[in-house]
């Protein structure tokens, strides 16, 4: 059979499943394997599909939401956007078909929402969430608490820290972190 007959047979086959039998058959398969890996990371972002644009047809690219999961390097599970601003409405329904207890969760800027820390805590997972300017208050007030810890130089806040050094693609970088849990600065609002 050739490359050409064996692609239009591949083709003719996916095209007869439901996608959301599918959706659901796929789930269940990377969860049998990142259970039988035990927890790991999983890292939410959010892509435009390549190669999903249709310029005869006037169709824009897809963006999507995935889930990637970092020890088993496979995607565990992807939802479609209507556009890049549904990220936030999205990544609830991507998390519901996962598995998530014991795991934690990473999503950038745009997830840093309320409702979705409290699912990702109520699924039993922890999370790391990106904060940016996006959220205003809770920014300048996390900013203030490390402002205020590093001037001290940590002197009396329970904290970890660690320093990459990247010298890759011609350019060096110098990484520094900072963790630490003690919010009780935070404004009961910002929490």
């Amino acid at each position: 059979m050739g490359v050409s007959r064996a692609h239009d047979c591949i083709a003719y086959v996916i095209s007869g499943l439901s996608p959301k039998a599918f959706q659901e058959c796929f789930a269940s398969w990377t969860r049998a394997v990142s259970e039988a890996t035990g927890g790991e990371l999983i890292a939410i972002d959010g892509k435009t599909a390549r190669g999903s644009r249709d310029r005869r047809r006037g169709k824009s690219a897809l963006p999507m939401v995935s889930a990637w999961g970092c020890r088993n390097r496979l995607v565990l599970g992807q939802e479609a956007t209507a556009e890049k601003s549904n990220e936030i409405t999205a990544i609830p329904k991507l998390l519901e078909l996962l598995e998530l207890k014991g795991r934690i969760v990473t999503i950038d800027a745009m997830g840093c929402q309320t409702k979705i820390a409290e699912q990702i805590h109520d699924q039993g997972a922890d999370y790391v969430l990106g904060l940016e300017g996006n959220q205003g208050t809770l920014h300048d007030e996390v900013e203030d608490v490390f402002a205020t810890a590093r001037a001290g130089g940590f002197a009396g806040v329970a904290h970890d820290d660690i320093e990459e050094t990247d010298n890759d693609h011609g350019r060096l970088e110098v990484r520094r972190y900072w963790i630490t849990e003690e919010l009780g600065t935070l404004s009961e609002a910002s929490r």
